[in-house]
């Protein structure tokens, strides 16, 4: 970890979970030191090994600010996050064709990209919010039954993997789709004419919008950013019980183990060093001291699960995956589709998707070593098991 802090740019330091700061890119440096310039920060920024140049604030960022909250430090994903499960099922009991016809089976049931279920699905979280809000929002609310138990496009994923000792294990990662996207966009556009009409110009052009927690407008935002939060591990919940279904239906002897389900972009009140604090993780999960965490790596490569050691420095968070190191337009240039099918082909590893060709945008060569990442906060995390793909749908 090194410190980057020039009292002449920043009114805090940067901490910096990479050895030097030749490995972190010029755009994502200025965006940090943003942060750091910020009157309502607590103590640092703290920047994770996997952080990259996001909007506003880098994705791969931590910060705890006094009394607002900032609707791009938490993003436009709001609730995007993993889920994971263990079986009982060594990989010596699975067979190429049954991967495949489970991979076939979860792409019939859980619409992948754009595509929401034709019909209403049951949601709970929806189901018990009655709170007012703007009529934009409201609107959202009978969509976002079609969207709940879907799986987005981008960097989401369905992945089977084994671990070290063969057994077979499911990740997932997911958001709030266009549902926490809309809350999102709603709120910073908010929080920025207000910023400008509190002549707040600084916050407004680095994209980094405010709105005070005490306020009617920054009540309203955490109410809605609480929704889509639980809409977002709902969403998971029911992909993974999916997922649970179609392996029983293959599997009837199977068991399931050891859960988890946590967010990765999102803001949260609490306390530290002697303040009680809004602290924003922003493509960054937290571990507390015992905490399970799921660090995923690059498409068809490793993933781990993780157990925090409690580390104040970092606001007890940790990287949240292996993290871009190119745009996915270049990438896509660099790696014809062609390339990027082959090599999961050659290693074995079985694709579900349903636009192939733009496949390369998720390519592995377009992301960090995910052993790399782990390797630089291991002051934060204990890396517990190490999980390799067999098959990965992707949106």
């Amino acid at each position: 970890m090194f410190i980057v802090y020039d009292p002449k740019k920043q009114k805090y330091p940067i901490k910096v979970w990479l050895k030097n700061i030749d490995q972190l890119e010029e755009t994502c440096l200025q965006q940090a030191v943003n942060l750091a310039k910020l009157p309502f920060l607590h103590k640092w920024v703290a920047l994770m090994p996997d952080t990259h140049a996001g909007y506003g604030m880098p994705i791969g960022g931590v910060i705890a600010t006094k009394g607002v909250i900032i609707p791009n430090a938490v993003g436009v994903d709001i609730g995007c996050g993993m889920a994971f499960i263990e079986t009982n099922i060594h990989k010596s009991e699975v067979t190429n064709k049954e991967l495949s016809f489970l991979v076939s089976r979860l792409m019939k049931n859980i619409p992948t990209g754009f595509k929401h279920h034709k019909n209403k699905k049951p949601c709970s979280v929806l189901d018990k919010f009655q709170a007012g809000g703007p009529r934009e929002l409201l609107a959202e609310i009978n969509r976002g039954y079609y969207q709940v138990g879907t799986l987005g496009g981008g960097n989401h994923f369905i992945e089977i993997q084994e671990d070290e000792g063969g057994m077979i294990c499911v990740m997932l990662h997911s958001g709030s789709r266009n549902f926490g996207l809309k809350i999102a966009n709603y709120f910073n556009n908010l929080a920025g004419e207000l910023n400008k009409k509190w002549k707040s110009d600084f916050t407004v052009k680095s994209n980094l919008s405010y709105l005070p927690t005490d306020s009617r407008d920054g009540k309203s935002y955490i109410q809605w950013m609480n929704l889509a939060l639980d809409f977002a591990r709902e969403n998971r919940v029911q992909m993974l019980n999916i997922v649970k279904h179609e392996l029983v239906n293959i599997f009837p002897n199977i068991k399931f183990k050891n859960e988890v389900n946590s967010h990765h972009n999102y803001a949260s009140l609490e306390y530290h060093y002697g303040k009680e604090v809004w602290v924003h993780r922003k493509g960054a999960i937290r571990v507390r001291e015992g905490e399970l965490g799921i660090v995923p790596g690059a498409m068809g490569t490793y993933s781990y699960i993780v157990r925090g050691r409690g580390n104040k420095e970092s606001f007890y968070s940790c990287s949240h995956g292996a993290g871009r190191k190119m745009s996915r337009k270049k990438a896509k240039e660099m790696y014809p589709a062609e390339k990027t099918i082959n090599d999961l082909k050659e290693r074995g590893i079985i694709l579900g998707k349903n636009k192939k060709s733009d496949v390369s945008d998720e390519c592995r060569w377009a992301y960090k070593d995910i052993d790399f990442v782990i390797g630089q906060e291991l002051d934060l995390i204990e890396p517990l098991k190490k999980l390799k793909t067999l098959a990965v749908i992707k949106g």
